[in-house]
């Protein structure tokens, strides 16, 4: 671990780049550990021989399963981005980063079941967007908001295999509750209400109107 300028910085080891993803995306508070992920492993499939969600060697390697189940124990919610859609539809103010998954270039000439996937961490600090991946040495500024748009547009190119998952901090006023006075008018108003929240990581003029 590292900090540069005030950024944390987890740097990679062994297969544990989820691991490091998510302690850079928190940028160091609170930070996850190898044995609470395996944890999360075990409570997702109650097995500890050949879990499908990690390394059956134990090393990491974990997949998109744990890394969600671990950002809800942080009270956090994740999207999968389509890339079909531009990225210019992002609501960035209501996103608190991003998780890029991409090909690990070292295993592409290995059989299927041998490959392996990289899991980094993006999100804005003091500004300026970063690419906080755990393999470079000190983490790399994107720039502005439109720079980093086009960052994401270039990743997500439709030929690559690279996945996009958003990445927000639960609304405390996302839930809203009823009593039994209320009409079926106010239970529309309320739906209309979650259904705006549940999409609140696109800009208003992108989001389904049902």
């Amino acid at each position: 671990m590292s900090v540069s300028c005030g950024i944390y910085h987890e740097r990679q080891s062994r297969q544990l780049c989820a691991l490091h993803a998510l302690n850079n995306l928190f940028q160091g508070r609170d930070p996850y550990t190898k044995s609470e992920l395996d944890e999360y492993c075990y409570s997702l499939t109650p097995r500890s021989w050949l879990n499908p969600h990690r390394s059956w060697f134990g090393w990491g390697n974990y997949d998109v399963n744990v890394i969600m189940y671990a950002l809800q124990q942080h009270h956090c919610e994740t999207v999968w981005f389509d890339k079909r859609r531009d990225p210019k539809c992002l609501n960035l103010d209501q996103i608190m980063g991003f998780i890029l998954n991409v090909r690990s270039p070292l295993t592409q000439l290995l059989p299927p079941p041998f490959r392996m996937r990289h899991w980094l961490a993006l999100r804005c600090i003091n500004g300026r967007y970063y690419n906080l991946d755990s393999k470079l040495r000190r983490p790399t500024c994107l720039g502005n908001e439109a720079n980093f748009l086009n960052y994401l547009r270039e990743q997500l190119r439709p030929h690559t295999d690279q996945e996009l998952f958003i990445v927000m901090t639960n609304d405390p006023t996302k839930r809203n509750e009823g009593d039994d006075a209320t009409t079926s008018a106010d239970s529309e108003q309320i739906r209309a209400k979650a259904k705006d929240n549940d999409q609140r990581w696109l800009k208003p003029q992108f989001r389904n109107a049902k």
